[in-house]
């Protein structure tokens, strides 16, 4: 099968004008397709294998033909320079890495998608989760050429005879048992979808292998609750030695969006993103 990005590489890229900076707001496990070779991403945003380059004041795009979806995913309605301001005058930390990583910004994925990711990054690393991710991938998406997109859970559903290939451990009954509520409507994406944040992480944690942490990264990656605080082993650590904060995760994530307020989610981001270059990657 020809390769659909080689074929698109003879055309001129798509050029978006947007403040971003496509190293942190890619490689900071918000989503685990992204993959960086010397100078340029690639990864796939729903039936297209895209590859962005980062030039002044944006980047170009090759592979995908739909600038909306683009604009979209990278949701360029967010005002980066309001939202730095209002998380720095809350915080002097933040106030630094905001300085030093203006282009961050908060992905805006498909549902459904960061929603079964999500449910297959309970107790896994950044390099096993993109592990599992792939694999599923391979194994029920459709044929994009170089890459699969992410399938869906009819896909799923029907190669399911083939998912222990996948290894996804504990993690396979939980993940089959989501695409058959999404499929058969038990699980509604769209009535979550327009929820507010509260009802949103209620209805996600009725699902089984949601727990908090993944309901606020959903909601915050897949919903656009941009004041959802999702708490990890890195985010627990900083708000322990940063700011003295400790307790369970209601305390910590309720910590951070008291603090932080409607961007809390963005300050996460940005404490998570020091704590991973501190530790040499992802």
């Amino acid at each position: 099968m020809a390769n659909p990005l080689a074929s698109q590489s003879m055309a001129v890229p798509m050029r978006i004008e947007i403040d971003v900076s496509l190293d942190p707001t890619l490689g900071c496990g918000q989503a685990h397709r992204w993959r960086k070779s010397g100078d340029f991403w690639s990864g796939v945003i729903g039936g297209d294998v895209v590859r962005l380059t980062e030039r002044p004041g944006g980047f170009e795009a090759e592979g995908c033909p739909d600038k909306g979806a683009l604009l979209r995913y990278f949701r360029s309605g967010d005002d980066l320079a309001e939202i730095r301001g209002e998380i720095s005058r809350a915080d002097p930390l933040v106030a630094s890495l905001s300085s030093s990583c203006p282009g961050m910004r908060i992905l805006k994925q498909d549902p459904w998608e960061c929603l079964a990711t999500y449910v297959l990054a309970t107790n896994a690393n950044v390099k096993r989760i993109g592990k599992m991710v792939e694999s599923v991938c391979d194994m029920f998406g459709r044929d994009l050429g170089e890459r699969r997109a992410f399938p869906t859970p009819k896909e799923i559903l029907d190669g399911q005879g083939g998912i222990a290939a996948c290894r996804l451990g504990y993690r396979e009954q939980r993940f089959v048992g989501l695409a058959e509520g999404v499929e058969r409507g038990s699980i509604d994406l769209g009535a979550i979808g327009g929820m507010g944040y509260e009802n949103c992480i209620n209805a996600l944690m009725a699902i089984d292998g949601v727990g908090p942490k993944v309901a606020d990264c959903v909601a915050l990656f897949g919903f656009g609750h941009l004041g959802a605080f999702p708490v990890d082993a890195r985010i627990s650590r900083v708000l322990k030695e940063s700011y003295g904060v400790d307790g369970g995760y209601k305390a910590m994530a309720e910590f951070g969006r008291r603090r932080f307020g409607r961007y809390a989610g963005y300050a996460q981001e940005l404490l998570y993103h020091s704590q991973a270059i501190a530790a040499g990657g992802p």
